[in-house]
């Protein structure tokens, strides 16, 4: 479950940098806060399986920012 919606979150935040550069950045600090939120909470078990609990919040977190970072980027090759 938790992969299906990093997956269409990560072509939502691709879409919305090429379309609207300036105001993808809010949903993706909204991204980050909800991601932060589920890895802070999985991080509070003991031992290495909370950095196990933790891990895929963390990875799906950094996903998000590379996508939508993707999508600036496209859009600005695109207005050179």
């Amino acid at each position: 479950m938790l992969l299906a919606a990093v997956i269409v979150l990560c072509i939502v935040m691709l879409v919305l940098g090429f379309l609207l550069p300036r105001a993808s950045r809010r949903p993706e600090r909204g991204a980050h806060r909800a991601l932060g939120l589920g890895g802070r909470a999985g991080s509070k078990a003991p031992g290495p399986l909370g950095r196990w609990l933790a891990k895929p919040f963390f990875k799906s977190s950094k996903a998000v920012a590379k996508s939508a970072a993707a999508g600036r980027r496209g859009r600005d090759k695109v207005e050179r």
